[in-house]
């Protein structure tokens, strides 16, 4: 049996909160009762809806205002800045809004094996005296230093190092162009001109050339998305009716016909203007490429015969069709460099008062943060271990076993600490757990010199410390109802004593809880382990803040206010042996 480390998770409040509201014409004394019903409940770790509450005391956050604990679910992401991971460049929101989330640089990954691309010249560098300052001509590719994959395996040449991303965005694999959204706009422009019969006269020798669109070819997602929401936007502009002021009807986007008509769609009809149903104008669908069409091929035969020719291994893995923005690749030529995904800072907020929580640095270059409210910095941790050190891996079932629960305060202030726990834990197979001493207090996180002067003038407490030491040593029980075991600056230790279920199906019913005697079915995953859930109540006494201080007029400057916390935190001891 693999050795088990005992952990410690804490639940977040947000998810007792998270109840519906009260409908209409329920009376509020039912509901009332109910909620005082959920506070009385014993949180079960075994449950579904636990997996989604139990964190580790460093990832959770601390809220000064509301005096709670904030998990990842209750906190806000607001980003703070957009920024390449490869070149770290920040990039504008607004960059971002319009060119998409990936950098427009010369920042690529390579499509085999996603590690970073470099620009290089096809042509060997020069050489000779004043070859470092001679500069390298094109063309230039991209090459990988990890597969040696190289853009010219896939056709793909670059006339100049820099602006890689505007390039690539040109050429499609095999070195071809790739038609721009301007020439595509250009180009819808006049076969619109075309298909009404208007005659546009020539404005002289520097007009563009037009370039006629192939009607049948291969589209890119991008491309094809374009074609699409221009003809859709031609057939609605189409349909609808214009004005005397030349503002649209009932069909614009932001026209009350089309709230209307959006709003019929959730209420059944029931809202929509049946005098506008008359005024619906015929409208068809996309006919070929230059509209958004694009035909899926009804037979494979052409991927089979380059399959037979290349061999299996010339095929696209599904990680690597996945990451490619070709998502449809089959073959390795018919991968891309891959533009890097830019990356976020984010500072957090809490959903209840919106208040701050974490804000990095604005630099890209910095890893330090402005604000920081951990919650390991707010509530004290626990550490579990087992008090007497044995080599056992499991623990034995039916028999009594004690560990140590240490709790260190990292406040100013000193707190008291009140433990509640449930006789058996949940479940079918429950262990019955008692603490030893359930109050205590713990000291301030106060200077270290401080204490040792403080134990320097009380030599009989410190020489207590040492004889409880040495008779643990020894070996000898020295765990006592009501008392801490061991105590110092910042921290104390209580013991907790955990008598392990047996896990037999088969054994005497007078042992037997009521739930393993309506479920005896087998033994299922991780019913072997010993989840213990712990009520935590913090109590402590601090400065009062400025503002209530303002409000006593400086009367009183050393006005305390008392603060509670409480919560509920899960600890895993070990498994028990099943042999």
């Amino acid at each position: 049996m693999s050795s088990f480390t005992p952990y410690t998770y804490f639940q977040c409040p947000c998810t007792d909160t998270s109840t519906p509201s009260r409908r209409l014409g329920e009376s509020s004394p039912i509901v009332s009762e109910e909620n005082s019903d959920d506070d009385d409940r014993t949180f079960d770790p075994r449950t579904p809806r636990a997996n989604y509450s139990l964190y580790p005391l460093e990832h959770l956050l601390y809220c000064e205002d509301c005096h709670q604990i904030r998990c990842p679910r209750c906190v806000l992401d607001e980003i703070v800045t957009w920024f390449c991971p490869n070149c770290l460049f920040e990039v504008p929101s607004s960059t971002v809004k319009t060119e998409g989330n990936r950098c427009t640089r010369s920042c690529f990954q390579c499509p085999v094996c996603i590690a970073p691309l470099s620009v290089s010249s096809v042509e060997a560098p020069p050489e000779g005296l004043g070859a470092e300052y001679a500069s390298q001509n094109g063309p230039f590719v991209l090459n990988c230093g990890y597969c040696t994959w190289s853009s010219k395996e896939i056709g793909i040449q670059f006339d100049k190092p820099n602006g890689i991303f505007a390039q690539l965005a040109k050429i499609r694999n095999g070195g071809e162009a790739i038609v721009t959204a301007k020439e595509r706009r250009r180009d819808r422009e006049e076969r619109k001109r075309d298909f009404s019969g208007t005659l546009i006269s020539e404005e002289g020798p520097d007009q563009e050339t037009f370039q006629t669109l192939d009607p049948n070819e291969k589209l890119d997602a991008a491309s094809q998305f374009s074609n699409l929401k221009a003809f859709y936007q031609s057939q609605l502009a189409d349909s609808s009716t214009v004005g005397a002021l030349g503002f649209s009807g009932d069909y614009g986007y932001g026209s009350p016909g089309a709230l209307s008509r959006i709003m019929g769609l959730y209420t059944g009809g029931s809202m929509v203007d049946k005098k506008s149903k008359n005024k619906v104008g015929n409208m068809r669908e996309a006919q070929d490429a230059l509209e958004g069409l694009q035909l899926t091929p009804s037979s494979d035969e052409e991927a089979i015969k380059k399959l037979h020719a290349q061999g299996w291994h010339s095929t696209a893995t599904a990680v690597q069709r996945q990451e490619a923005p070709n998502h449809d690749a089959q073959f390795l030529t018919d991968l891309r460099p891959i533009a890097y995904l830019l990356r976020t800072k984010r500072s957090k907020r809490c959903k209840t008062c919106r208040h701050i929580l974490s804000k990095p640095e604005s630099k890209v270059q910095t890893t330090r943060f402005r604000i920081r409210l951990v919650a390991l910095n707010y509530i004290p941790t626990i550490n579990i271990k087992p008090l007497q050190n044995t080599s056992a891996l499991a623990l034995t079932a039916l028999k009594p076993v004690q560990f140590l629960l240490t709790f260190k305060n990292p406040l100013f202030d000193r707190v008291k600490v009140t433990l509640a726990t449930p006789a058996k834990t949940p479940g079918r197979f429950g262990s019955k757990v008692t603490v030893l001493c359930p109050q205590f207090e713990v000291g301030a996180n106060t200077d270290a010199w401080e204490e040792a002067l403080r134990e320097g003038g009380n030599r009989n407490s410190s020489g207590e410390k040492r004889r409880t030491k040495a008779e643990a040593s020894e070996g000898q029980h020295q765990a006592e109802a009501g008392k801490v075991w061991e105590r110092g600056r910042n921290w104390t230790s209580v013991v907790l004593e955990v008598v392990p279920a047996s896990l037999r199906i088969d054994g005497p019913e007078f042992m037997k809880s009521s739930e393993q005697k309506s479920d005896d079915g087998p033994l299922r995953e991780d019913e072997d382990v010993v989840e213990i859930p712990v009520f935590v109540r913090v109590e402590w006494e601090t400065d009062a803040t400025q503002e209530e201080g303002a409000g006593l007029g400086g009367k009183d400057k050393d006005v305390r206010e008392k603060r509670e916390l409480a919560y509920w935190c899960v600890l895993g001891v070990g498994k028990i042996a099943t042999h």
